[in-house]
């Protein structure tokens, strides 16, 4: 039996579906708020601020605090070498997608963590998350061939900023997507922060599990793809790798 891409959409494969993008940022916002919260008052899902920290305990002499921060930049170098490594060797399997894997991975990496006791060393989970953050970013990249980042809205920022002055001066269609697109990114990455701070405030370092229900829902979706009406397009290269 031939397979085939749904008819509604078929130049782009489900891992590069927009609802996809928009799951995967939530849980971003998700993991940046309760890292921030509850554990130690670092960023998981992006470095810029870790760095901006950096240089600030360096500039002070706080060769400790430092140290500290070493930790998570590090953990999401090490994140974008793997994933760029191990998407190239899975798809040896041709079972699943790297994609999909990565997601069932994330899944039961963060159930663990939302297991750990508030007495365990926050610098496991630190490490933890911006590995996974890092891991998620690089294989990700484009949501229905727009360049667009699944843990942090910076640029998302500057391209609805960008896009919106397009369309003020010229009207066209292209730019007033690409402002729903990216503005999409952005409202689901505060939604995710803001009931991650709401989960915080209920139910402590449970409230991780939050992030694993929305990763649950794209990793049912992606499974049911790779084994069904993408199963012939396993070889097939994700946009922007």
């Amino acid at each position: 039996m031939k397979h085939h891409l749904p008819n509604d959409f078929p130049d782009y494969l489900e891992c590069e579906k927009h609802w996809v993008y928009c799951c995967l940022i939530a849980a971003a916002g998700w993991f940046g708020a309760y890292t921030y919260l509850l554990r130690g008052g670092v960023f998981c899902n992006a470095q810029t601020a870790n760095i901006v920290l950096l240089s600030m305990a360096l500039g002070r002499g706080d060769w400790k605090g430092a140290a500290y921060l070493l930790v998570p930049i590090t953990a999401y170098f090490a994140g974008a070498f793997c994933s760029e490594y191990l998407g190239k060797t899975v798809k040896r399997l041709h079972f699943l997608r790297w994609d999909t894997m990565l997601i069932g991975g994330e899944i039961v990496t963060v159930v663990l963590l939302g297991c750990l006791p508030g007495s365990v060393p926050h610098q496991i989970t630190q490490i933890t998350l911006n590995f996974l953050c890092s891991m998620q970013f690089n294989t990700f990249r484009q949501s229905e061939g727009i360049p667009a980042a699944t843990t942090f809205v910076t640029n998302h920022i500057r391209q609805v900023g960008a896009n919106l002055a397009k369309y003020v001066r010229h009207r066209d269609a292209a730019s007033a997507a690409l402002v729903r697109t990216h503005g999409s990114m952005i409202l689901c990455f505060f939604l995710g922060g803001v009931a991650s701070a709401i989960g915080c405030r209920l139910f402590s370092y449970r409230s991780l599990w939050g992030a694993a229900v929305i990763l649950l829902a794209v990793f049912v979706k992606l499974v049911y793809a790779d084994l069904s009406y993408e199963k012939n397009l396993l070889e097939r290269v994700p946009h922007g790798h």
